[in-house]
């Protein structure tokens, strides 16, 4: 069995958002979904992969979520209000 970065979706209320994907992206999405498929045993549809690998790949970037702090601190600290 593959141990793949994603699990299962969650069913969430969606944004909708356009985007445009580079086609060797777009192969390498679906190919993911195929993978996740044959995993789950489920119908995964390759559009529905892309909020959780974003949403992954911000919890994971070490960088963005020190960012991400500093930004929450600055705005919470005293001064920010006078």
């Amino acid at each position: 069995m593959t141990k793949l970065k994603l699990g299962a979706l969650v069913d969430d209320k969606p944004v909708k958002l356009t985007v445009e994907l580079p086609a060797a992206v777009h192969r390498d999405l679906a190919a993911y979904a195929e993978v996740l498929a044959s995993e789950s045993g489920q119908a995964v549809d390759a559009a529905k992969l892309v909020a959780p690998m974003l949403a992954r790949f911000m919890l994971t970037d070490r960088a963005f979520a020190k960012a991400r702090r500093d930004v929450v601190s600055k705005s919470r600290s005293p001064r920010a209000t006078e």
